[in-house]
């Protein structure tokens, strides 16, 4: 089982450039990073966790900027988001900050999407709220026929672009509908996400992993029913506190990849919870 680390890297952790050449050197197999513009301060909607908002929500350092430093002294850890707020973006800026990430790690960028849980950040970006899973669909569709090898012309509800000549391409390949880097989606089980991921992506990003036994058959139907490939479905649980009993709970469920939560502390603190999570990575958890 692969596993990959996610972290609020803010102005006050660690540096994205250190925490990959760490990463790379103990054999994990990627750096998650989380994504939040601003967070107002007057603020009616509740922290999903609970409580009051942690500090590092209103701190986190752009992911894009900081992949790109990781990609840039690393050769083999993966990159992703966990998540892109797509429905934040202007589609075609996304589209080629996507692109050229890929292209420049040589395919190793994953994209994490999500529909958010913040009305007020939402709205600041002009997000109607009502509609933001269907927006979200849409700068998909968009950046897709920008990402196809031929000039794509796309006229969908909430945006269009011209036939256009854009590069670079984002190094993967197709695989079925999904053009461009792999795309996993994260929210909570039900029709409607499972709906989006057999649409326009590779597979899902649940946080947590909890009940995973019970949504996991819902999904593979209605992966199947799209036509999709069985053995294509990437399930990724996320920001996971790991032992090895849930590890193990997770390959008996076909799990390949799972993305452990580090604290969003300085160098000292980041570097005792890899240590923490060392032997998970070097396959020692249950031994």
């Amino acid at each position: 089982m692969r596993i990959a680390v996610t972290i609020f890297l803010t102005d006050e952790t660690i540096t994205p450039v250190r925490l990959a050449r760490e990463l790379e050197q103990r054999g994990f197999a990627g750096l998650y990073l989380p994504e939040h513009t601003h967070i107002p301060v007057e603020r009616t909607s509740p922290y999903p966790a609970g409580g009051e908002l942690p500090r590092e929500y209103g701190r986190t350092l752009d992911p894009f900027v900081a992949l790109g430093q990781a990609a840039a002294v690393t050769e083999r850890l993966g990159l992703g988001t966990g998540i892109t707020l797509a429905a934040q973006h202007d589609p075609i800026d996304l589209a080629k900050q996507v692109a050229t990430l890929d292209h420049l790690s040589g395919g190793r960028f994953t994209l994490g999407l999500g529909f958010g849980w913040n009305v007020e950040e939402a709205a600041d970006h002009g997000v109607q709220w009502r509609t933001r899973r269907e927006l979200v669909r849409d700068r998909m569709g968009l950046m897709r026929a920008l990402w196809a090898e031929e000039p794509t012309a796309y006229d969908g509800e909430f945006g269009s672009v011209r036939a256009s000549f854009a590069h670079p391409k984002p190094a993967q390949k197709p695989r079925g509908p999904v053009v461009g880097p792999r795309t996993l989606v994260g929210g909570a089980a039900g029709p409607k996400l499972f709906g989006s991921i057999c649409e326009y992506a590779d597979g899902w990003l649940p946080i947590g992993g909890r009940g995973l036994t019970e949504s996991l058959p819902a999904l593979r139907t209605a992966w199947a029913d799209a036509g999709r490939d069985p053995g294509a479905l990437q399930v990724v649980p996320y920001a996971v506190l790991p032992n090895a009993g849930k590890l193990a709970h997770f390959a008996e469920l076909g799990i390949e990849e799972v993305v452990v939560q580090l604290p969003p502390e300085g160098e000292a603190g980041v570097l005792r919870a890899l240590d923490a999570f060392q032997p998970f990575v070097d396959g020692q958890a249950d031994r």
